[in-house]
């Protein structure tokens, strides 16, 4: 999510307390691949094949059934954009982004992102642009980012010399000036990449983002979480930690 300016007091004040956690109404087919919010009074929850809206208490207020897999998504200009991929870690992955009203969750247009060979998984916007992340087969020792206009036409691809995650990268957000990348944490392999605007890496840590992340004021998030029987999930509130990357609020 990139900063939103929120236009009414109510919506400042519910926006600048760090709830406990915010909890999901409902319990859906797949596991959880991201969250966003539009930085005023909603939630959007990506299930994988069902797209959530809930409230800032996760009260749903809408949801659509989507094409398996949907990814990590992102909000800009009154618009919900949902990374998508037929299959994820192989080479030649038909991928697309799903395109969705950010009030009713209807389906506005989907356009085709096929430099993202590997499978979208993810993305998040800035300055108008948009930047989609994806899978990575083993092997690899760095991970990519590819940048479009907004019309998804394709601009470059930064690479972020990561050495290799499982999966690749499965989460993006641009917060306090950096990206925070999600991944699976598995054996050695690491669970966030900070890097900086020019995606040069900042710090490598453990935690692991890989199912949602949002900003919520500076030097904070809500991290995503499973809880309770397949699939629930929750935001837990969490710090930048020089050290941690993040860290849950005490």
């Amino acid at each position: 999510m990139h900063s939103a300016l929120i236009p009414a007091e109510l919506a400042r004040a519910a926006w600048r307390e760090m709830p406990d956690e915010i909890v999901c109404e409902g319990q859906y087919p797949h596991h959880l691949q991201g969250i966003a919010t539009n930085g005023v009074d909603a939630i959007y929850w990506s299930f994988t094949t069902v797209l959530v809206k809930t409230d800032l208490e996760g009260n749903a207020l809408a949801q659509v059934e989507g094409p398996y897999h949907h990814g990590d998504l992102c909000y800009a200009d009154g618009r919900i954009y949902v990374a998508w991929s037929n299959h994820f870690n192989k080479p030649d992955a038909d991928s697309k982004v799903y395109i969705y009203d950010a009030d009713d969750l209807s389906l506005i247009e989907i356009r085709p992102v096929p430099e993202v060979t590997f499978g979208a998984g993810g993305m998040d916007t800035r300055e108008g642009h948009f930047f989609i992340i994806g899978g990575l087969p083993e092997g690899y020792e760095e991970n990519y980012v590819y940048e479009y206009d907004p019309d998804f036409a394709h601009l470059e691809t930064h690479v972020i010399p990561s050495g290799y995650t499982r999966l690749g990268i499965q989460t993006a957000l641009l917060h306090d000036g950096y990206w925070w990348f999600g991944c699976y944490r598995v054996d050695e392999t690491k669970g966030l990449l900070k890097t900086d605007l020019d995606f040069e890496l900042v710090g490598i840590y453990d935690i692991s983002p890989a199912i949602g992340l949002i900003g919520w004021g500076e030097g904070r998030f809500l991290m995503a979480e499973h809880f309770g029987e397949k699939w629930r999930a929750k935001a837990v509130p969490m710090l930048a930690d020089d050290e941690a990357g993040l860290v849950p609020v005490q």
